[in-house]
């Protein structure tokens, strides 16, 4: 099972890289998203994937008489969840605003910032 957690967790990592560095808007977003859902199996992959018991310390006992699941990792990746996809939705929305304004979401030709009769920035560098 590890082997395959961590085959998909790379393959997650590779495709979003492989998305953000597209020109375009739509794309970068979408790597940005599987990014974060890479980021989120790596932290919840670090908290051991075992059947483990629930955190849970019986009633005469000072300590767990197993071995138990790590709570925090579910915490933050629960926690990272809600943070990535309501900065999803705020940048979705923030390129379709754009791409209404600018009538494309080519990062290339995203340049309307630029002063008139300037020379433009390079496009690579």
């Amino acid at each position: 099972m590890d082997v395959a957690l961590v085959f998909t967790v790379g393959v997650f990592f590779a495709v979003s890289i492989y998305l953000m560095l597209s020109k375009h808007i739509i794309r970068i977003l979408l790597g940005v998203s599987i990014f974060s859902n890479a980021v989120n199996l790596t932290i919840f992959s670090a908290g051991r994937l075992l059947g483990e018991m629930p955190p849970i310390i019986p009633i005469d006992a000072d300590t767990p008489s197993q071995t138990t699941a790590n709570p925090l990792p579910q915490a933050l990746v629960l926690t990272a969840i809600v943070i990535a996809f309501s900065i999803f939705a705020f940048l979705l929305v923030l390129a379709f605003r754009a791409y209404q304004e600018i009538g494309t979401d080519d990062t290339d030709e995203m340049r309307v910032a630029e002063p008139k009769g300037n020379e433009l920035p390079p496009l690579g560098y």
